[in-house]
């Protein structure tokens, strides 16, 4: 704790310079020049590490600063998100996935255009963004405690990904039924709210036992997909059907080539019984807050493609519906 800040904030490669001399700023948790070099840090916590080499740069820069780093990860380090998106051969992984469950083989699994399109929505990720890397580097430093925090699909204000964007317009443009592969129906992914999230991380910063430790963040139950969309349709007032068709049935837009059946089911256990960590809403008044965000911040570029309506009404007319 930094008194009278509670925070400091700065380049991840200057954090020695700035948490020694203090850097240029006024309040809001910056530390102006010149402020005292006695101040004392508990943690610092890294939302956006992306690859191995901004991890030790890091973890570098930050020894003999603050005893303990977090580092915010994903749950895609598991092998289970490999076999899920073909990238890996072999059985399906067993559920749920703990902190302890097999760990993805193949690294660095971007391709150029795949690193190019997900920087447009999140710019802080790189062309060699890998968790797994990260995870080592913070975890077995000699000299530097660390922390991890792997998160789910995170929704609600201020999501790049727009994960609900997808269902919620279709349901907006009053569409009679969405349409989904017969796989991917009964799919579950697990998922967290924003602000449940941002809870967990603060309590692995904040709590000096999870030195030491990864912790998984999620909901405690993973909804099917259908369960999903229509548990957002029934917060959002849509009735329409929830239809799903096999795969050759289906419009091109709505192809994907996952392996659905493995499921990404997560388990929050640890976090839950060692930090006591927990929901802070309801899921329907969670959801509520997401529609709202997304209704007044969709995507600045929709690309029409992803809604021919015109393709789905056929493939509807087809199932005889």
């Amino acid at each position: 704790y930094i008194w009278p800040y509670s925070e400091a904030r700065g380049l991840r490669s200057r954090m020695r310079e700035f948490c020694t001399s203090g850097s240029a700023g006024g309040p809001g948790g910056v530390i102006p020049w010149g402020y005292p070099t006695y101040i004392s840090f508990d943690a610092a916590v890294d939302m956006i590490l992306s690859d191995e080499a901004q991890a030790r740069t890091l973890m570098s820069a930050l020894q003999d600063v603050v005893p303990r780093v977090v580092a915010v990860s994903s749950q895609d380090v598991y092998r289970a998100y490999g076999i899920l998106h073909r990238r890996e051969s072999g059985p399906l992984q067993p559920l749920p996935l703990t902190e302890d469950s097999a760990l993805r083989e193949e690294l660095c699994i971007l391709s150029i255009d795949e690193a190019a399109q997900l920087q447009e929505r999140i710019p802080w990720v790189t062309k060699d963004d890998e968790k797994i890397l990260v995870e080592r580097v913070v975890m077995r430093d000699p000299d530097l405690s660390g922390t991890v925090v792997r998160l789910p699909a995170v929704y609600g204000p201020g999501d790049p990904q727009h994960r609900l964007h997808s269902s919620l317009k279709r349901m907006d443009d009053d569409r009679p039924a969405i349409l989904m592969d017969e796989a991917m129906r009964d799919w579950r992914w697990s998922r967290g709210y924003v602000e449940d999230v941002a809870q967990g991380i603060a309590l692995a910063a904040t709590e000096e036992k999870a030195a030491g430790r990864i912790y998984n963040v999620c909901e405690p139950d993973a909804l099917s997909q259908a369960q999903w969309v229509r548990a957002i349709g029934d917060v959002a007032g849509w009735s329409g059907e929830i239809i799903s068709a096999p795969f050759d049935n289906l419009p091109d837009h709505l192809k994907s080539p996952n392996n659905y059946a493995q499921d990404w089911v997560v388990d929050s256990t640890r976090i839950r019984t060692e930090l006591g960590y927990a929901e802070s809403l309801p899921r329907s008044e969670a959801l509520a807050r997401a529609i709202a965000w997304e209704r007044a911040n969709p995507p600045p570029n929709i690309d029409p493609l992803r809604f021919d309506y015109e393709a789905e009404d056929r493939a509807l007319e087809r199932l005889g519906r």
